[in-house]
């Protein structure tokens, strides 16, 4: 076990395996009652945006909101407590989360409406995924995140050979079509590139001449192709990643399949003493 939480007092000790484990009866059963939670947490919030039930329902649905949210209060603050390295898990991915999921019904004491952003929380249910046997795919998110980030200076150099298309596509079709058929601008007629290369086809404006027509076949036709180019750089990406990653288990809470290069658990916070990779 770590350092730390040895040197955690009992008490400590024992919130810590229900909060933060899942091996026991106790872990698993607080997971499960936090799933439960979370999901008709962000069901009423949900359902106080539809007129009719929160005309009849509207304040007892706020009463149950409020009960959640001191619920989480609570538990939010069991996690800081029980937890080996504190700021570790406040500055985690999954602390700053659970702090977010508390601010917007605090929040609309001064703004009002902001409490529907608790939807957030939903967030949280990526932590109860071990319950259900997935921990596996916190591990290809993570693969997913750092494949992205490996590929961002293609990703770049490939947004702006997009962002010049349309800027070049749509000063053409201003000049084409002009005011008269719905083109009144040059920023308006780049709107309509966009929508057309990807693919959307709202059809507010919509060329009227042959060689506007001809143009934006062209253009749609190319919005295919464009929308193929990212999945093949993060997939080339992957590939690459995936020959340096392999299984690692943390030593804190014993969370596993967790990538090889993880400089941190995903599920407890606890620092990984991994060898380089």
């Amino acid at each position: 076990m770590d350092q730390d939480y040895s040197n955690m007092k009992k008490w400590q000790q024992k919130i810590h395996e229900v909060i933060f484990g899942y091996h026991t009866a106790a872990g698993r059963l607080f997971d499960l009652a936090l799933l439960v939670a979370i999901l008709t947490s962000v069901l009423i919030v949900m359902l106080e945006s539809v007129n009719d039930i929160e005309t009849h329902y509207g304040e007892e649905l706020r009463m149950i909101e409020w009960g959640f949210t001191f619920l989480f209060s609570i538990e939010y603050l069991a996690r800081i407590l029980s937890s080996p390295r504190p700021l570790k898990y406040v500055t985690s991915f999954m602390g700053i989360v659970d702090l977010l999921s508390l601010v917007p019904t605090y929040l609309s004491f001064f703004i009002v409406g902001t409490h529907s952003l608790s939807v957030i929380r939903s967030f949280r249910l990526i932590r109860v995924f071990r319950i259900l046997k997935l921990t596996h795919f916190m591990g290809g998110a993570q693969q997913l995140g750092t494949a992205l980030w490996g590929s961002r200076h293609k990703i770049v150099v490939f947004m702006g050979t997009v962002v010049c298309i349309v800027v070049i596509a749509g000063t053409m079709m201003y000049l084409i079509e002009g005011g008269k058929n719905g083109f009144t601008s040059i920023p308006k007629s780049i709107y309509w590139a966009i929508v057309t290369i990807t693919t959307v086809g709202y059809g507010d404006i919509a060329p009227q001449t042959i060689f506007g027509q001809t143009a934006a076949s062209v253009l749609m036709i190319l919005g295919y192709a464009i929308i193929a180019v990212p999945t093949g750089i993060v997939t080339s990406q992957m590939m690459t990643d995936a020959r340096k990653l392999g299984p690692v288990t943390c030593s804190n809470c014993g969370e596993d399949d967790l990538p090889k290069r993880s400089r941190f658990c995903l599920n407890c916070a606890a620092r990984l003493n991994n060898p380089p990779g």
